[in-house]
């Protein structure tokens, strides 16, 4: 494979980076960071959503039947290592872009698709994703949230939870059991479900961190069009399996940040002072970020199979449980790494006039989640293990 890219694509960067930097979200003033709440933080964020989506730069991917620009994915790792190098978000809606959309393409009815999409690519409707349960985290297939068709719709009853933006959430892509006597892989179904439907209650969940982006999320007789259920029904593991490949794609392709956190440590480094130098003068701290580097970048062309398969115009696989293992395991290690560098000063919280630039406490204590979100290390092992290297299960 040829690594390079070529004047055209180079061209593509040139274009993207001049826009980002002339339209990037200003940085809050002081007196935001004092007031810096979640609704504050959210109304930013969905702002630059509509203003990446207004210039044609979110779900660049899609086809322009649905408001992307059907842009190769080549140039989506390009526009994901501009907004990287500058340490932007994606947008406010990213599980919808990453996960429940690709889904749509994929399984959706062809009126499924003229509802949601536009809504979803646009921001106007967000999305979240109702797969854990307190009984299925890991399984997911051991699911008990049933749906019992009547008539034409599905009366919905149980417990999701660890649900990311589901208090925001318009619409839940949400995996039942349709069938109690099929094996569990063969009696689950996807609904599309409307989060202000009558009988669903949301309840955020207090994170370590401080946010409380995670939710529970209560169904009781819940009523669910028949024309919101999304692919056959009973092969709704299908349905789940192929999001969840989309979405540890993302994650570790998209959302994985792993150069900017290595980029940022150097710069760390470089200001910090340990025993009374330059900690990047330190032999064993120029060692350790040596190390991040050398993975950083064995992470970068590993992510090139997985790349290599979408542009053959294959759906992402297994391989991109590797991607998602590596990227946000290493991400959680450069992170704690910045306690480090900063001493005592990385615990202090970001409203303290001490508190080093980054955020970096909220980022130690937030790094342990998306180790577990996408379906946990253990799992990605497992996958590796069992799809990649033909292990015998178990």
């Amino acid at each position: 494979m040829d690594f390079n890219y070529s004047p055209e694509q180079e061209a593509y960067r040139a274009e993207v980076r001049k826009w980002m930097e002339a339209n990037q979200p200003p940085p809050l003033t002081e007196h935001e960071k004092e007031k810096a709440d979640d609704e504050l933080l959210w109304q930013r964020l969905k702002a630059w959503h509509k203003k990446l989506y207004e210039a044609g730069w979110m779900g660049i991917t899609w086809p322009k039947e649905y408001g992307g620009r059907a842009a190769t994915f080549v140039e989506q790792v390009i526009f994901q290592q501009e907004l990287g190098r500058l340490g932007l978000p994606l947008g406010c809606n990213v599980l919808g872009v990453i996960m429940t959309g690709p889904a749509l393409m994929q399984w959706g009815t062809d009126e499924q698709k003229k509802r949601f999409l536009q809504p979803i690519i646009a921001g106007d409707e967000i999305w979240c994703e109702g797969m854990s349960e307190p009984g299925a985290g890991s399984d997911l297939a051991a699911l008990q949230t049933r749906a019992t068709l009547d008539g034409d719709t599905f009366v919905v009853n149980g417990q999701k939870v660890w649900t990311t933006i589901a208090h925001r959430a318009h619409f839940c892509q949400l995996f039942v059991r349709t069938d109690t006597e099929a094996p569990k892989h063969k009696g689950m179904s996807c609904l599309l479900v409307d989060m202000k439907a009558p009988g669903v209650k949301v309840r955020p969940l207090k994170q370590i961190s401080g946010d409380a982006e995670f939710n529970e999320i209560f169904f009781e007789d819940v009523r669910v069009p028949k024309e919101n259920l999304l692919g056959p029904v009973n092969m709704g593991w299908q349905v789940l399996v192929s999001t969840l490949m989309h979405e540890r794609f993302g994650i570790g392709e998209t959302l994985g940040g792993t150069e900017t956190i290595l980029q940022q440590l150097v710069e760390l480094a470089k200001t910090q002072t340990l025993n009374g130098r330059p900690a990047c003068e330190d032999p064993v701290v120029r060692q350790q970020i040596a190390q991040f580097a050398c993975e950083v970048a064995a992470k970068k062309y590993n992510g090139l199979r997985s790349l290599t398969r979408r542009l053959k115009g294959q759906l992402p696989g297994a391989e991109a449980s590797i991607s998602k293992l590596i990227s946000t395991e290493l991400s959680q290690r450069m992170t704690k790494y910045s306690a480090r560098l900063l001493g005592g000063y990385a615990l202090l919280e970001r409203r303290s006039p001490l508190a080093p630039d980054g955020d970096w406490l909220r980022r130690i204590l937030a790094s342990e989640s998306m180790t577990i979100a996408g379906g946990t290390s253990s799992v990605q092992r497992n996958m590796i293990g069992e799809r990649i290297l033909g292990l015998p299960k178990g």
